[in-house]
């Protein structure tokens, strides 16, 4: 709050000048950003359904989309809110009667196809920026290929070579014998692997919902492009995709509640280093977090607490049922009461 203050206070020619921008935004581009971001949304939902799909449980888009909206604004409520938004969405599928092992490799399988989706728009947008701008904002992108290159060269290694899976199988059976909770980590991730691998194996069935990942972004970048439509800024398509993956890796680390200054901060930084006024830039910034961040609270609190009372009511009605069921069971008692027979 201090640093935004005092940010606010050395920058305030920029800020009024944007507020002037934003003051005469264009209605019908910022309704065209309005449903980018909704379909962004529903393409996010779309992966977690399919993934349920393809471990035998069909769920409505809506209900889906619902929970994913909610869970978004878990996420942006709190320091670190990815966690919470993660453990609240696996206690909602579990509730709805899908097993945890399912719900566990749905939400890490989703995670895995966001990272590798994020990762392949960040190629698109370094190739597309070329060596424009600073250096500093193209060592990030070097940086992650780099890592996505060391993580995909180790899965081929444990997928293609025995040697190579000898030896780390060696090295993890030697810490679980001396480590019991290392011994339940296994015990947990080879189930995992085992739901995994009856999730329809091949490449084909994979790249919809890989597809729909990358849909996800690129419709949230869309709506940061379409923000500045609305505002009459010329869009710098060289630095755009990169500005916005960029941001979004630096938004991961959810240091403050819904990444409030960091990415402010971090996308107003990277369009002016691509050329963009300082004002448009905060300007573009501000209408952008409005709609795919403050909108989106009030609406994602509401989907929360319709998600909550209707899980409830799942649960007691499972629950009746139950009891129902092992009342016809164990059949008609004697009149009397027992012992009366």
């Amino acid at each position: 709050m201090a640093a935004a203050v005092l940010v606010a206070l050395s920058r305030r020619h920029e800020l009024v000048e944007a507020y002037h921008l934003i003051a005469r935004v264009r209605l019908p581009q910022l309704a065209v950003a309005m449903g980018c971001e909704a379909m962004s949304l529903m393409c996010f939902a779309a992966v977690q359904c399919w993934l349920l799909r393809a471990g035998g449980v069909i769920w409505s888009m809506r209900r889906m989309t619902a929970i994913a909206t909610a869970a978004n604004a878990v996420a942006g409520a709190l320091p670190g809110g990815a966690a919470f938004a993660a453990a609240w969405t696996f206690r909602q599928l579990c509730r709805r009667g899908v097993e945890q092992v399912l719900a566990a490799a749905v939400l890490v399988v989703a995670g895995a196809l966001a990272a590798l989706s994020l990762c392949t728009l960040l190629v698109i947008g370094a190739l597309a920026a070329g060596s424009t701008g600073p250096g500093a904002v193209v060592r990030p992108a070097v940086g992650a290929l780099v890592l996505a290159l060391g993580t995909g060269l180790v899965v081929l290694g444990l997928s293609r070579f025995a040697g190579f899976r000898r030896v780390v199988r060696h090295a993890w059976t030697g810490a679980a014998e001396r480590s019991r909770r290392i011994r339940q980590a296994e015990e947990a991730l080879a189930r995992l692997v085992d739901q995994a691998r009856t999730v329809r194996p091949g490449f084909r069935p994979w790249l919809r919902p890989f597809a729909y990942a990358v849909l996800n972004w690129a419709f949230d970048a869309a709506c940061l492009a379409s923000c500045l439509w609305a505002l009459s800024i010329g869009v710098p398509w060289h630095g755009l995709l990169l500005s916005y993956t960029l941001t979004q890796i630096t938004g991961s680390l959810h240091l403050t509640p819904g990444n409030l200054g960091v990415f402010e901060a971090s996308l107003s930084a990277l369009l002016i280093a691509f050329g963009m006024q300082p004002e448009q830039a905060i300007a573009a910034t501000l209408l952008y977090r409005i709609i795919s961040y403050w909108a989106l609270q009030p609406i994602g609190w509401a989907s929360w607490t319709g998600v909550t009372l209707n899980a409830a009511g799942f649960s007691r009605s499972r629950r009746n049922r139950t009891d129902a069921h092992a009342g016809r069971r164990d059949g008609p008692r004697p009149p009397g009461g027992p012992g009366t027979a």
